[in-house]
């Protein structure tokens, strides 16, 4: 079941690195879903990310046109889909009907949540035209944050299952999920 994730804990649904899915859409119908591994959280509160989208990309135009996207954190189960999305253009089908992805609306951004993931976090861009054109990065605020009950509660991530744990990419298709979860004790 999917659950609010208070925002003072939305940068922990991407500290730990995970390869995320940046889905855009413009309002106007057309939508994208693409994978990326250039993320991370930025601030706590307001929480705030960066993304690197490429400036070829059918989701970066859709995120001019809209301002926004979602960022979703796939699951190890979903590897198939992650990898076909991240190697196939918006702009010559569309991924959701060709992948058969089941998409539900965000609560206050046009693109959508992809289904089946592990957490989302639904962002508003901070324009910042030179980041934009010079490296392909993206700031947004963290406007609203979910998880899945069973992977997120209290502010933490739980000990999954491998099939269940976060997607990590260490290029050439290649990518590993994080281990069990430790515990640290503070000492002094």
């Amino acid at each position: 079941m999917r659950i609010p994730v208070d925002l003072k804990h939305a940068s922990r649904l991407l500290n730990h690195g995970p390869t995320v899915l940046v889905a855009s859409g413009d309002g106007a119908g057309r939508r994208d879903v693409m994978a990326a591994a250039w993320n991370m959280p930025l601030d706590f509160l307001p929480p705030k990310v960066a993304v690197v989208i490429d400036k070829a990309t059918f989701t970066r135009e859709l995120i001019a046109a809209s301002g926004s996207f979602v960022l979703s954190v796939p699951n190890a189960a979903q590897l198939d889909m992650v990898v076909a999305v991240g190697n196939t253009s918006g702009r010559e089908r569309d991924k959701f009907a060709t992948y058969g992805i089941a998409t539900t609306p965000a609560s206050q951004v046009p693109a959508p949540l992809v289904e089946g993931c592990l957490a989302w976090l639904e962002c508003k861009v901070y324009p910042e035209p030179h980041n934009e054109a010079t490296y392909d990065l993206f700031l947004a605020e963290v406007v609203a944050a979910w998880a899945e009950d069973f992977a997120f509660k209290d502010g933490h991530w739980q000990n999954l299952p491998e099939p269940q744990r976060a997607l990590h990419h260490l290029g050439g298709g290649n990518f590993f999920t994080s281990g069990g979860l430790l515990k640290g004790t503070a000492t002094g």
